[in-house]
């Protein structure tokens, strides 16, 4: 799927909101656990990294006065459905099951779900290969979701944390973790990663693993919901999107 063609045609919208009144500070959600190069918190306690920075151009696009508010992964929509936050911006897929209960903004990244093991490994990314490994996900995701759907004959073992996943991949207390390709790639450079390599993406299941990553809202929100959307498209159509991407990724992450 091309993101760039779909949200390119939503750039007009810029012009339709420009009337709204911001007066009220928008509350984006961010998953208080560090998931860098996404988000992660500094020794000041202020939060850093691409996403963070892109929740920051597509605000100002829309004329948003945001605030960035951490919540707990695995309560981050009860907090948003429950009105403690406006909005997610948090690496989130959009999903079947979760449109079910909040409404999602347009695409502004997509990357494939992968498999990293130990270097060496001499498994493959397939339910076949992984028979008998023990497999680590972070609780709440999609990777969690497709582990369970995908490779039953291997052990699953949840973490809250994808770092938690990570540190136990270079103990050698699990075989191998899925996750997103671009978290794992930023783990990989590290001293840590070092141990491991991604063996692969995961066979696709869009029913699963979504169409992409979205902004989510509460249902029938759909002033803010054209707001996001009209930010997005502006990003994405003036350069600002790419020129964030480019200080982080060596490659564009809006479509697979």
């Amino acid at each position: 799927m091309n993101i760039k063609s779909i949200m390119l045609g939503c750039a007009t919208a810029l012009v339709a909101m420009a009337g709204i009144a911001q007066a009220q500070t928008v509350r984006i959600g961010i998953a208080a656990e560090p998931y860098p190069p996404f988000a992660a918190p500094t020794a000041s306690g202020e939060w850093e990294g691409w996403e963070v920075e892109i929740i920051g151009a597509v605000c100002a696009a829309a004329e948003l006065d945001c605030e960035i508010v951490p919540v707990a992964w695995d309560g981050i929509i009860p907090s948003l459905t429950g009105n403690q936050i406006d909005a997610i911006m948090a690496s989130m897929s959009i999903t079947d099951e979760r449109l079910q209960t909040i409404d999602f903004s347009d695409p502004y990244y997509n990357t494939p779900s992968v498999i990293v093991a130990e270097k060496g490994a001499d498994f493959a990314p397939t339910p076949e290969g992984l028979a008998g490994k023990i497999l680590g996900v972070q609780a709440s995701t999609t990777h969690q979701s497709y582990a369970q759907a995908y490779f039953t004959d291997a052990e699953i073992r949840v973490y809250q944390t994808q770092d938690e996943a990570n540190q136990d991949l270079f103990a050698g207390r699990i075989d191998a973790t899925q996750a997103d390709s671009l978290a794992m790639a930023d783990f990989i450079a590290s001293d840590m990663g070092d141990c491991c390599a991604i063996l692969g993406p995961v066979a696709n299941d869009e029913a699963i693993l979504g169409l992409g990553i979205g902004a989510g809202v509460r249902k029938g929100d759909s002033e803010l919901l054209a707001a996001l959307n009209a930010g997005i498209a502006a990003i994405i159509a003036d350069g600002t999107h790419e020129e964030i991407t480019a200080r982080y990724f060596t490659t564009s992450i809006l479509a697979n």
